[in-house]
């Protein structure tokens, strides 16, 4: 009974992680459609970020109301920072480099923010090294093949590996919508490595913030707060035809919800749940699966074509993946294994001390 209680489950964190990455690929497609039909790539993570606090917020208020620490100026200014980095940088980055390249290399440079949080862990001293030992080797090994793979992708596109129905040699379909707005793969791609910075420096700043402040759903609302303001100001500057804040059709209306409800609100969700069910390292797996269903819905939806560079580069990014989070999850089990066999030690140094006492 218990067996089947185990497997039901499983089952169950299997079902939710499927539907997590089936919403983040879905995200990457509604993106490029709302910039495709000319949503403007500052109103629409306004929008998003609304909708996103407006889910968030009362969550956070009532669920978290007994353990919220006392607000501080401090704790204020390091909200700021995250929701620059986290949510205004991110964001950004990643628009501007979804507009220049495509969801599957946006996808598939994702997977390289493990190995860029830990080389960022590991120069602020958050995470050890050890070459002597074979989990610190892999993590090791794993960050360079997962750094290599985004050098690739950027700096070499390559033959296209299938031509779609109906198409000649040349342009593809999506090449000849953005060959009018100057369409630069090495800039797009130069962009998402830059959101993928800011998601990795993000990842590393919240774990010493939540330690202070630990109601993590708060943490995220002041972070989308902070980062709506921000928005908000880029806005002032950089969007002041009042057209451009206009709903204009269904289809824009359904991506800005989309982003707002599924991309922050249901995914934010779902993924606390499986992480809490079974832990970072085992969702982290799933990850490379997101590029797979974007690339089969950014064909057949927007006829994006496959490179050659590009599968080469995504592939050493998901092996260096698996390297990194092999690494992460060995160096636990043996950390944990040295702490039993410590304490062992100590009990059996007590036992003896106790037997000498007459």
């Amino acid at each position: 009974m218990a067996n089947e209680s185990i497997f039901t489950e499983k089952i169950k964190l299997i079902l939710a992680l499927l539907a997590l990455q089936c919403c983040f690929s879905g995200f990457h497609i509604v993106s490029r459609v709302a910039l495709n039909i000319g949503v403007s790539k500052v109103v629409y993570p306004v929008y998003r970020n609304i909708i996103a606090l407006l889910l968030l917020g009362p969550f956070a208020y009532f669920l978290e109301k007994k353990e919220r620490p006392p607000l501080t100026f401090s704790l204020l200014a390091q909200f700021f920072l995250l929701a620059l980095v986290g949510i205004t940088a991110n964001q950004g980055f990643y628009l501007l480099g979804l507009y220049y390249a495509s969801p599957t290399f946006a996808s598939a440079m994702q997977n390289s923010v493990p190995a860029i949080t830990f080389i960022m862990a590991s120069l602020l001293g958050l995470e050890k090294v050890s070459i002597a030992r074979i989990h610190g080797l892999a993590k090791i090994v794993g960050t360079i093949a997962s750094v290599g793979g985004a050098t690739v992708i950027t700096l070499y596109k390559g033959p296209p590996l299938l031509q779609h129905t109906g198409q000649t040699e040349g342009p593809t379909m999506q090449e000849d919508m953005f060959s009018k707005k100057t369409q630069n793969w090495t800039w797009g791609c130069l962009y998402l490595l830059g959101h993928c910075l800011s998601w990795a420096g993000w990842m590393v700043l919240q774990a010493p913030v939540l330690k202070k402040y630990p109601a993590k759903l708060t943490v995220t609302s002041f972070t989308c707060f902070f980062g709506l303001i921000q928005f908000l100001v880029i806005a002032a500057f950089a969007e002041t035809d009042f057209n451009n804040w206009k709903i204009q059709s269904g289809e824009e209306l359904f991506t800005i919800l989309y982003a707002g409800i599924v991309a922050s609100g249901i995914v934010i969700s779902l993924q606390t749940w499986c992480i809490h069910k079974g832990g970072p390292v085992f969702v982290a797996v799933f990850q490379p699966m997101q590029t797979f269903l974007v690339a089969i819905m950014a064909s057949l939806i927007l006829g994006d074509q496959l490179y050659c560079g590009g599968i080469i580069g995504a592939v050493l990014i998901m092996l260096g993946l698996y390297s990194v989070l092999w690494g992460k999850n060995e160096e636990k089990r043996v950390a944990a294994q040295e702490q039993e066999k410590t304490l062992r030690q100590n009990l059996l140094e007590a036992e003896d001390k106790d037997k000498d006492i007459p």
